[in-house]
């Protein structure tokens, strides 16, 4: 059985007999940004073979497969750096989930690898970036020395849209004025051109560990699934600085 959730809490998760249901099947693979922990963690103390799609170390005995955001992340700022930029922010929601702390961690430590000075101005976490991240904002970040953004991948793609609707709205052309990167993949209405540099999830991939994960799991086997590498896109949304950086 496959269960999905919402960016908000999962499909009717809340509810004490939410996941009821899926002990008619043999096993479980669960697929959402958020998961109904209390639910799982009874599912896995009573052996219930689960799966989850996406990193989560925080429910002890929980198998998980995941995609390695923290190299991935690392490796786009790392292609800033060679292009030359200096001062990169990263535009994020404010929110928790582990694939955005892994995405975060991954964009320090590429900061970190580039001798770029890091601090709190360097990530922007917006609880509403459509009204938190405007032009006015990103007009200032520039004008103080910002030459680069990235933000994150999220199943809303709020922090991309915010991103690219201030840059855009700020008469900021890009990579001209300023490069834009975004960790992850757009939006299916934004996946037109240009194409943002960045990542790749190699989505069929996670989906085929899982499934390899659950199986032995259901057969009573031990079994490991490794982190499944992201794949860089160059894009057309990075270039040099158009101006030195301070």
């Amino acid at each position: 059985m496959l269960f999905t959730g919402s960016s908000t809490g999962g499909a009717g998760a809340a509810g004490p007999d939410a996941l009821s249901r899926v002990r008619l099947a043999d096993g479980c693979l669960f697929l959402g940004r958020h998961v109904p922990r209390a639910e799982l963690k009874r599912l896995v103390a009573d052996g219930f073979p689960v799966v989850h799609l996406g990193r989560r170390e925080e429910l002890e005995g929980l198998a998980w497969v995941g995609a390695d955001y923290v190299s991935a992340s690392r490796e786009v700022v790392a292609h800033l750096a060679e292009l030359g930029h200096r001062r990169i922010v990263l535009v994020r929601e404010d929110d928790d989930a582990p694939p955005s702390t892994d995405r975060q961690q991954g964009f320090l430590d590429g900061l970190a690898a580039a001798g770029i000075a890091g601090g709190p101005g360097v990530v922007l976490r917006c609880a509403d970036p459509a009204r938190e991240l405007t032009a006015r904002r990103v007009r200032a970040l520039v004008a103080d020395g910002v030459t680069a953004f990235v933000a994150e991948e999220t199943d809303t793609g709020a922090a991309w849209r915010a991103l690219n609707a201030a840059v855009r709205e700020a008469g900021l052309s890009c990579p001209g004025d300023v490069s834009l990167g975004l960790l992850g993949s757009p939006p299916a209405d934004l996946a037109a051109r240009p194409v943002p540099m960045g990542f790749d999830i190699p989505r069929h991939r996670l989906g085929a560990a899982a499934v390899r994960l659950l199986a032995a799991l259901v057969a009573g086997e031990e079994a490991h699934e490794p982190l499944v590498a992201c794949e860089f896109r160059a894009g057309e949304t990075a270039g040099p600085p158009a101006v030195s950086p301070r």
